[in-house]
């Protein structure tokens, strides 16, 4: 590391990491760190990574890689569509559906204002794809206004107007939390665009939680939607690779605008053997990350606190938001808190977290998070939010 800096982590993940002390800020003892930043970070399992090691492999641009083959045609069948596609990224796979749907020059998509393809894809359907978007306010549960959704709609549009082209879900719902889309909501979205024949795609990222937490088959989540797609690589544990699904027709131009893409892969077998494994061993485990994610949810209600908030009925799945007083605290102070360990603290631990905005920190459960991860977490997110109150209760005093 660079001289100056104030820490230093060497070693695993887990348990066994050593925070080195350097110019006195953090203790020499060992210090459990615990990585709640996302479900991406989570690494392959063993068992995935002797299937990728024994993985029969082709030129899967040739169509030759059976393995890549078999991963897509039961991802269809999972999901209930007719083909399937393997590509590198839940972006690309958002893109490549975009692209197909609205292959009219001049096309809109309508998304929710904190869907993912709208905030975090680096404007890719207006910077690749052409296409524009227009935005519905999101609920605090992930949908959007119908009646807003129907005014949204370009009927018959004049010269001086885009083509209304698709409509995106995303469920679960990334910035509200990881809320589950209703079933009830999605069908009646899909009533609704049926009277203007616009097809619905859904970024289902991780659909598989939402399932989960439904308790009902995947196939059942996605029914009322032309199209989705689910990630690999999140709680489903692979190290790479989402899947586009939807009817054979939009799967063939999806795999000529995969290419165009740079994401044709050649021996993709290799870790389309880690996805088998998922879909095999990881789907129903999901359950596990939701109740450490309510556990540490109940921890931080716990505290009563002012400043940080939980809203406990609406914990779904595997992604919380810890919601803060910005006008005592920001999420980079919270952030930086409980990942330091000083001298003086009596926990030993170490929570790195995630956030989008200062006004909450985001923890995410995936596999490689232990009981014993989430009890060290709950332990220092308490010690931290008692931290924090005491100051703010003692400068209240001193007014």
């Amino acid at each position: 590391m660079q001289s100056g800096s104030k820490s230093l982590l060497s070693g695993k993940i887990h348990g066994s990491d050593m925070y080195e002390k350097i110019n006195g800020e953090i203790n020499s003892s060992a210090v459990h760190v615990v990585d709640l930043r996302s479900d991406t970070i989570s690494k392959p399992t063993p068992e995935m990574r002797e299937a990728m090691a024994n993985a029969v492999v082709g030129d899967d641009v040739f169509g030759e890689d059976p393995t890549v083959a078999e991963l897509e045609r039961r991802s269809a069948e999972l999901l209930g569509k007719e083909d399937a596609l393997f590509v590198c990224s839940g972006t690309m796979a958002n893109l490549i559906a975009i692209m197909v749907h609205c292959s009219h020059r001049g096309s809109e998509i309508i998304s929710g204002d904190n869907g993912h393809t709208f905030r975090f894809e680096q404007g890719g359907p207006a910077q690749i794809a052409g296409v524009q978007t227009s935005l519905l306010k999101n609920n605090d549960d992930g949908t959007f206004n119908l009646d807003e959704l129907r005014d949204s709609i370009r009927k018959n549009p004049d010269c001086h107007e885009p083509y209304t082209s698709l409509v995106i879900l995303e469920n679960t719902h990334n910035m509200c939390g990881g809320k589950v889309l209703p079933l009830d909501w999605i069908e009646k979205v899909r009533n609704l665009t049926k009277e203007y024949n616009l097809p619905v795609h859904m970024d289902g990222a991780r659909v598989m939680n939402a399932a989960v937490y439904l308790k009902v088959p995947v196939e059942r989540v996605v029914r009322d939607v032309d199209t989705v797609c689910f990630c690999l690589s999140k709680g489903l544990g692979a190290p790479i690779g989402s899947v586009l699904a939807g009817s054979k027709a939009f799967i063939d131009k999806s795999r000529r605008m995969r290419k165009v893409l740079g994401g044709g892969w050649r021996q993709a077998g290799v870790i389309a053997a880690a996805g088998l494994v998922a879909l095999d061993k990881m789907i129903d485990r999901l359950q596990v990350d939701h109740d450490h994610i309510m556990q540490i949810a109940k921890g931080i209600d716990e505290m009563k606190s002012k400043t940080f908030r939980v809203d406990l009925p609406t914990v779904q799945s595997n992604i919380l938001m810890m919601y803060l007083d910005v006008s005592r605290i920001t999420a980079k102070e919270v952030q930086h808190r409980l990942a330091s360990v000083l001298e003086t603290d009596e926990i030993k631990v170490s929570v790195k977290a995630s956030s989008r905005d200062q006004g909450f920190v985001r923890f995410v459960a995936y596999w490689k998070i232990t009981k014993e991860d989430v009890e060290a977490a709950v332990k220092k997110i308490q010690f931290v939010i008692k931290e924090f109150d005491t100051k703010f209760n003692n400068e209240v005093k001193n007014v």
